[in-house]
């Protein structure tokens, strides 16, 4: 009995904890640091639609110069694997040396880059672009999420509104990458790339640099002067940044964000080809495709909200244990469009509130001096997920059958959910011993 009354004290106590720490966020938040936040806004959509731009026009340049479908997935895949080995790197980087100030260069070098793609219409040229632009684009994208959670202390409120801007720019790069290859092919499409990237330094110009902010170790401390061979990663860096993993708070979250991320990198594989085999055409699957980013971007809205209904851990991996419950679904649904869309749409909602909630505990949980590592570390794990699951998702497509493959890789995943479950109990019972014991 005194022990059920301590855990319904100590969950009372985490939420009003959670409000006043939201309040206090909201606080701070006001005058200066409003308007700050009002420039990352709008470079929000212009980052994150950076990297779906580029992603996009690939495929369909490598495809109009003649290549095999061999070579348009090693096109697609090679933006991924400098950015999975060099995003801690960068991001201790970004930590060491001023986050605004990495970032821009990065866009700057995407935007020098640009106009090399139609010069260069050969496999290999295109592979070497692929690897340093799509790293580019990738750290432009994790520099404005580590700005964010720098400047607004890991406000789960304002991390919900920056992501939703942040969707709006998805799903907008999308459309006008359509727009312009059909316009004028891959020089008009590459020159939009390069004012795309020039409104999003121009967004980063009006936001200040965040506070630098030493380790506890080194109080007092100034940012580094940069030196030639701080370009060279530290085997020490990376030490440092996997020993993150040492707190439960984002070790949870990364977990839980690899899953999510897992769900999308279900929805750009097999789904597509199950949407294919029901008789569903690329317009239509285009429309499911949208539906879901437009949820997800008013999912994200709640985010604030959700930040007060508990432990936020807790939180997040029933909305993804629902996401992945969704999508596995899928062939259950018979090809109906209606029930596609709502599903799609749940689905991306869920996934919304979940993003915000993730950056906003990691924030916390990294201290204002590590903000830079954390999000490479969980770009790392999202680089990785999303190399991993396609493959082994058609290998078990082509083993049992597409049908098949959402439920076995689903239930695997659902399995993942009970385990991370059972973790964050048991850190819960933890921190409720202390308060048992009083009450007894």
């Amino acid at each position: 009995m005194a022990t059920a009354i301590a855990g319904k004290t100590h969950e009372r106590v985490c939420r009003c904890r959670c409000r006043a720490i939201s309040l206090e966020g909201m606080t701070r938040m006001s005058g200066a640091g409003t308007r700050s936040l009002t420039a990352l806004y709008v470079a929000a959509p212009f980052s994150m639609g950076y990297v779906d731009f580029y992603t996009f026009l690939m495929p369909l340049y490598a495809l109009s110069l003649g290549f095999s479908a061999a070579e348009v997935g090693i096109l697609v895949g090679a933006r991924s694997i400098v950015a999975m080995f060099l995003a801690i790197h960068i991001g201790v980087l970004m930590d060491r040396f001023g986050t605004r100030k990495i970032t821009l260069f990065f866009v700057g070098t995407s935007m020098i880059l640009a106009p090399l793609f139609p010069l260069v219409p050969w496999f290999w040229s295109l592979l070497a672009l692929q690897l340093i632009t799509g790293a580019a684009v990738s750290f432009a994208w994790s520099g404005a999420q580590t700005l964010v959670a720098q400047l607004a202390s890991g406000e789960a409120h304002y991390l919900g509104r920056f992501t939703f801007f942040a969707r709006l720019g998805s799903t907008t790069a999308l459309i006008l990458g359509g727009v312009m290859w059909d316009l004028g092919g891959n020089w008009l499409s590459y020159s939009v790339g390069v004012a795309w990237g020039g409104v999003l330094v121009v967004a980063l110009l009006c936001t200040p640099e965040a506070e630098y902010f030493a380790s506890p170790h080194q109080e007092g401390a100034i940012r580094a002067r940069f030196r030639a061979r701080d370009v060279w990663p530290r085997l020490s860096d990376y030490w440092a940044s996997l020993m993150l993993l040492a707190v439960p708070a984002i070790a949870v979250s990364l977990a839980i964000m690899s899953m999510r991320n897992s769900t999308y990198s279900i929805q750009t594989s097999v789904y597509v080809v199950h949407l294919k085999q029901v008789g569903l055409v690329g317009t239509t699957i285009g429309v499911l495709f949208a539906a879901a980013e437009i949820a997800s971007g008013f999912g994200a809205l709640f985010a604030g909200r959700a930040m007060g209904l508990g432990n936020p851990q807790r939180t997040m991996l029933s909305g993804t244990a629902l996401s992945i419950l969704l999508i596995a679904l899928t062939p259950a649904l018979g090809g109906i469009l209606t029930l596609l869309l709502v599903f799609q749409v749940l689905r991306g909602w869920l996934e919304g509130v979940i993003q915000p909630l993730v950056l906003s505990v990691q924030a916390r949980a990294a201290g204002r001096h590590r903000q830079g590592a954390v999000v490479g570390l969980r770009q790392t794990g999202q680089r990785f997920t999303s190399i991993l699951v396609p493959p082994v998702m058609g290998a078990i497509a082509d083993r049992f059958g597409v049908s098949a493959s959402f439920l076995i890789l689903g239930g695997f995943m659902l399995l993942l959910c009970v385990l991370v479950a059972v973790i964050i109990r048991r850190v819960g019972r933890g921190r409720d011993e202390p308060l048992t014991g009083a009450t007894d």
